[in-house]
């Protein structure tokens, strides 16, 4: 798959903005106000108590502010973060060494939590709710068995795919919070800070045009101020108007909608090359010429959350918003 400028996975160039960008404390985090609210009380009622706060899972779409809310967890609760990911994790003995390392109070942070193996899962079992882990000594029936104590630490989970997520370790989660696509009142605020902090002037009417084309992630918002502005300084004076911002995105081909031109593509070939649908998976990827499992993760989930496609029994179908966007006439008779 060719690299999209709209996708909203972590990439080497969020890498580079992002830091700067994020957010340290809950006053200053933008949207998610439920939970942000539920944050507040349990972080402020953990520190009265001189307790760690309850293990933590965050789920939702990605780019939508999981890591910065561990980030500003552990900022809240004054405590060190260690970051790693379920891919990162390959042995038990690559947990029991992160878990051993950690000091009385910290967050250990484990993005795409989905994905760790049964064995580690069974490792972290006795860890979040005893705080001790068993280790194997020896081989043979000669092995014993120890438990190492662990000091007291909040593990924060993140995952894109809550329900591959196995039921024994979801429900030793005290707190799970769901993160929601941003409005684009949000993004505006959140494009106008990250614009102060990287000393960009924004237009009011362009920080709202930009922010209509995100997708509902801030990820993708601060992405597209970061190629706004790059064309601004270049073809202009540096100060990104309505007019230029919409320039910009259009070169870009991110539409009105936050489309692009691999979303346009297979909206158009399902309504052209298949009279709407419904049309099988496999089917709708081999006539584009994707992965089926990039149309499932990458594609798809803003599709559908907009109202551009469905799923049904037989295979997927172009809504009536997908003609409209696209400027065609929906057959009357279809089903």
């Amino acid at each position: 798959m060719e690299k999209r400028m709209i996708e909203t996975s972590y990439t080497e160039e969020d890498q580079k903005i992002e830091g700067s960008l994020r957010p340290q404390r809950l006053d200053e985090y933008i949207g998610q106000d439920n939970i942000k609210k539920n944050l507040e009380i349990a972080i402020e009622a953990a520190k009265k108590r001189g307790e760690p706060l309850d293990h933590v899972l965050f789920f939702g779409p990605p780019g939508l502010g999981k890591t910065t809310l561990a980030g500003i967890i552990a900022h809240e609760m004054d405590v060190n973060i260690k970051i790693t990911s379920g891919p990162a994790i390959e042995k038990a003995g690559d947990i029991a060494a992160v878990l051993n390392g950690l000091q009385e109070g910290d967050i250990l942070f484990i993005d795409e939590i989905h994905r760790l193996n049964k064995q580690i899962e069974e490792v972290l079992y006795p860890a979040m709710e005893d705080y001790a882990i068993d280790i194997m000594i020896g081989k043979g029936p000669s092995a014993k068995s120890i438990r190492l104590d662990l000091p007291h630490f909040t593990l924060v989970g993140a995952t894109t795919r809550a329900g591959l997520l196995s039921a024994p370790l979801r429900d030793r989660f005290g707190i799970i919070e769901r993160l929601e696509f941003y409005n684009a009142p949000q993004l505006r605020t959140i494009i106008m800070n990250s614009a102060k902090i990287l000393n960009v002037t924004v237009d009011d009417e362009a920080a709202l045009e930009m922010a209509k084309r995100s997708r509902g992630t801030p990820r993708l918002a601060n992405r597209i101020l970061k190629r706004v502005r790059d064309y601004a300084e270049v073809r202009h004076d540096g100060v990104i108007t309505l007019d230029i911002a919409k320039t910009a995105l259009d070169m870009m081909n991110v539409d009105k909608a936050g489309l692009d031109y691999t979303d346009q593509k297979m909206l158009r070939t399902l309504i052209t090359g298949f009279g709407g649908g419904p049309v099988g998976l496999d089917t709708i990827a081999a006539a584009i010429g994707e992965d089926s499992g990039t149309i499932e993760d990458v594609i798809e989930p803003y599709l559908l959350q907009n109202g551009f496609l469905n799923r049904t029994p037989k295979g997927r179908v172009a809504t009536q918003a997908a003609y409209d966007h696209l400027g065609l006439e929906m057959p009357v008779n279809r089903d």
